[in-house]
């Protein structure tokens, strides 16, 4: 992914701002669930809809499935999701950043969590909610006899809102006090054809709003820093040194300039959007039988290009540090000697082995391994880089953050039992593979693999009202041991950006709530 940041004045602080938001911003998109509440039929049946496409909402999951809605069909979704995340920090035998031996935040617990939601051509609010709600709206259109149909729609694909400020002193206030990423689809022109009497096909152009919005607080508990931190100590005394002119400049910037591994370095806001992203799905019906069906989606990826406004506010320790070592003789040279949706496949089957159960199956494969590296390529020359070049970031225009993410395949399943000629219970299940693996996980959108299951019910009358309801629940447990992911927890030298709970061991737990309802009716 490239982002080009907006032109203007390169300073340090933009520079430090702009590779944290970047690496959160891939942290946050690989740790999405994909299709989590996109819509409410298809939860209710844990997203294996690719051969039972679920009215408008064919748009996304099988654009060949709206070929099955004859005239035209209005319908209206209502939804409400919460996000809740634990996260413990215990801190190990042998701890030890840079002869540093207690780390503050050991032991503590993370607080409340509170959901928030961008509202397109607003921002983000300042308020937040006990639960992110939503609403949709979609029409599909048919001409009675006609083998084509028509439609679009309003959803959200993607949805991340999470909110850790009631507590100022949460220890996850270092990595995201409050992250808020959103897709949502504001348009979705669409068109199906149906070839035969068992085959359709399918095109649909979502056109989205990408939005990305980051308050933290940073910390850089790096063993480097540290060793610095107590050589300062050691050379500079209380009154500072006269020797030091003449030296490495560990004094000039002061006591506040004395670098101390687990104090607050600065804080951060973040807010990006792309007001006008398109993607396309392409898809397959093919229903031979009464009692078996066959359907496959394509999505594709999109590459987009973030621009928005950001402030960061660096505490004294690392300004007057800097501003310091490079008042001294032998400073610089020092320094200069270390030198957002991805493409998705879902293919199913339908089986009904008798009139009133059926049954669906998908596989569901999602791209994430093309986020091997997030690069940063700056509109010039940054000139001043002096911390970053302590850790190796030579090229002051462009950098390059390694990813690593995987490939999940993981299935979905759905039950339909029709109760009466007009009602139908559902039951879904869909264990999901994390596509972050422990290398890089983090507390920005820790979703670990965990189970989605659904409850859900259908109602449809003789007009043709069709009403659906659905509850999901979902839950998934992490364990990250001290040194196990370079975007958490790591202690070697150099990387210090940025394992903000360097040494220590972090588990916890997430647990998302939702449920919806839509309601579709002729017009």
């Amino acid at each position: 992914m490239n982002m080009a940041l907006a032109r203007g004045k390169a300073l340090p602080a933009r520079w430090l701002c702009g590779l944290l938001g970047v690496a959160w911003l891939g942290a946050s998109h690989a740790a999405l669930t994909d299709n989590l509440g996109t819509s409410v039929k298809a939860m209710s049946m844990g997203n294996a809809v690719t051969a039972d496409p679920p009215g408008v909402d064919s748009i996304h999951f099988n654009p060949a499935g709206l070929s099955r809605l004859e005239g035209n069909v209005k319908q209206d979704n209502f939804f409400g999701a919460s996000i809740r995340i634990k996260a413990n920090f215990h801190q190990p035998d042998g701890f030890d950043i840079g002869d540093w031996k207690q780390d503050p935040l050991a032991g503590s617990t993370s607080g409340p969590v509170r959901q928030k939601i961008y509202l397109p051509g607003i921002g983000l609010p300042k308020w937040s909610l006990p639960a992110a709600m939503g609403a949709g709206m979609g029409f599909s259109f048919n001409r009675p006899g006609s083998p084509w149909t028509f439609a679009t729609a309003a959803y959200v694909p993607q949805a991340v809102g999470v909110d850790r400020s009631s507590d100022p002193n949460d220890p996850t206030r270092f990595d995201g006090r409050s992250v808020t990423l959103q897709r949502l689809v504001y348009l979705s022109p669409s068109v199906a054809y149906k070839v035969n009497d068992t085959l359709s096909v399918g095109l649909a152009v979502p056109i989205a709003h990408q939005s990305f919005a980051l308050d933290t607080d940073m910390r850089f508990p790096n063993k480097l820093l540290g060793i610095i931190g107590k050589l300062q100590d050691a050379w500079c005394g209380d009154g500072g040194n006269p020797l030091d002119e003449f030296g490495f400049g560990l004094c000039g910037g002061g006591k506040e300039g004395r670098l101390r591994p687990f104090n607050r370095a600065g804080t951060m806001k973040f807010d990006m959007t792309a007001p006008l992203d398109p993607t396309y799905n392409v898809g397959l019906l093919w229903e031979p039988k009464d009692w078996f069906a066959f359907g496959a989606v394509y999505q594709s990826g999109s590459k987009t290009t973030l621009t928005g406004r950001y402030t960061f506010m660096a505490d004294p320790m690392f300004p007057r540090f800097v501003q310091g070592m490079y008042g001294s003789l032998l400073g610089p040279v020092v320094a200069s000697m270390f030198g957002f949706f991805p493409a998705r496949l879902q293919a199913g089957i339908k089986l009904k082995p008798f009139s009133r159960l059926q049954l669906n199956m998908d596989a569901m494969y999602t791209d994430w391994s093309k986020w091997d590296k997030l690069e940063i390529q700056f509109d010039r020359q940054v000139a001043l880089l002096q911390m970053a070049r302590i850790f190796g970031q030579s090229d002051a225009s462009k950098l390059v953050i390694p990813r690593n993410y995987r490939d999940p395949i993981h299935f979905g399943f759905g039950l339909e039992l029709g109760v009466t000629r007009g009602f139908k219970l559902r039951y879904g299940y869909e264990p999901r593979k994390t596509s972050v693996p422990q290398s890089a996980f983090d507390l920005i959108a820790p979703l670990p693999t965990m189970t989605v299951r659904s409850l859900g019910a259908g109602y449809e009358s003789p007009s043709g009202l069709k009403i659906d309801a659905t509850y999901s629940y979902a839950k998934g447990r992490y364990n990250i041991p001290a040194d196990t992911s370079c975007s958490l927890n790591c202690t070697n030298f150099f990387n210090v950006i940025y394992n903000p709970y360097a040494g220590l061991d972090v588990s916890g737990s997430i647990t998302v709530r939702y449920g919806g309802m839509s309601i579709a009716k002729p017009f």
